[in-house]
């Protein structure tokens, strides 16, 4: 399999979306269909599920992602630091990231890069399924991360963006008219899993309304990319950071507020027991820099 299908293959199963992948990759659908299925003849079966509804992967297509991630991350980062080296840059920092909204967070990046010029900040996704392990496994130096987190091994803080939350629902859906929903609402509603651990999905999606009738929890999705498709065909609703209303634009999907819900605030994480120059001086400029607030909480449909 050649660097460039690779590349392919692993954008189509971030986004599960053959425009969008062609898009990212400033090539043809056309391309992006003639280069899956030469790497479907080649391995011998499927990966990927085609319907008019949604595209998703195979379990052998899951497996493959899997193998084939670090080892694209690893000729990447190769790539980095040889340009980085030859622009003088000797530092770098990476910083893995739930949310997509790195732009919200840029005045932060820039002012600690003014700060510290032969620096770079590297950014990595995490998924919601596992949103501690690669930073555990060294693999991202700081994470940004929603609260509460509550793991012995990992310290938090300072804040560095809070924002509102808001309930991602197809336009078709019973409640995308409305202008705004409270946690209640959702006991009549089927709502998205594959947060992990429990505890830190239910600060976004509680157990119960605030009146004690349980919240029915259905379909898992462990990415953004994931819950796209659950959620534009009806089969799911999901509580969202309000920063999806501009960075998951859709049309087929509405953002509504949730108006009991309190302020979703984002924190740095990092290793308790790692020490290293580059992180402390991040967290200084993070606490003396002071959380962005986010105000944005309007329903809209995106697009």
């Amino acid at each position: 399999m050649e660097l460039r299908d690779i590349e392919i293959f692993l954008t189509l199963a971030e986004e599960l979306h053959f425009g969008r992948t062609a898009e990212r990759l400033l090539v043809t659908p056309a391309r992006i269909t003639q280069a899956i299925k030469k790497q479907e003849r080649q391995i011998g079966a499927a990966l990927f599920e085609r319907t008019n509804r949604a595209v998703q992967l195979t379990p052998l297509g899951r497996q493959l992602r899997d193998d084939l991630w670090p080892v694209y991350t690893g000729l990447q980062d190769g790539m980095r630091r040889a340009k980085l080296a030859a622009r003088g840059k000797t530092g770098r920092l990476r910083i893995g990231m739930v949310n997509s909204n790195h732009e919200d967070l840029r005045p932060l990046f820039n002012d600690f890069e003014a700060r510290h010029p032969t620096c770079e900040i590297h950014f990595r996704y995490v998924g919601f399924g596992d949103p501690f392990g690669p930073l555990r496994a060294g693999e991202v130096d700081l994470q940004i991360a929603w609260l509460p987190v509550n793991e012995p091994d990992l310290t938090v803080g300072p804040v560095v963006y809070i924002e509102p939350v808001v309930l991602a629902v197809g336009t078709k859906h019973r409640l995308a008219g409305r202008p705004s929903i409270s946690y209640e609402d959702l006991a009549d509603e089927v709502v998205m899993g594959g947060a992990k651990p429990d505890y830190w999905r239910e600060a976004l999606t509680p157990r119960y309304t605030p009146s004690g009738r349980p919240i029915p929890i259905g379909p898992i999705a462990t990415s953004s990319a994931e819950m796209l498709p659950l959620l534009s065909n009806g089969e799911a609703v999901s509580p969202a950071h309000a920063h999806a209303v501009r960075y998951f634009a859709r049309p087929e999907i509405t953002y509504v507020p949730i108006h009991d819900a309190p302020p979703a605030r984002w924190a740095l994480i990092r290793r308790t027991a790692r020490q290293d120059d580059l992180i402390q001086d991040f967290l200084r400029v993070a606490h003396e820099f002071g959380p962005i607030v986010h105000q944005e909480s309007g329903s809209h449909p995106s697009g």
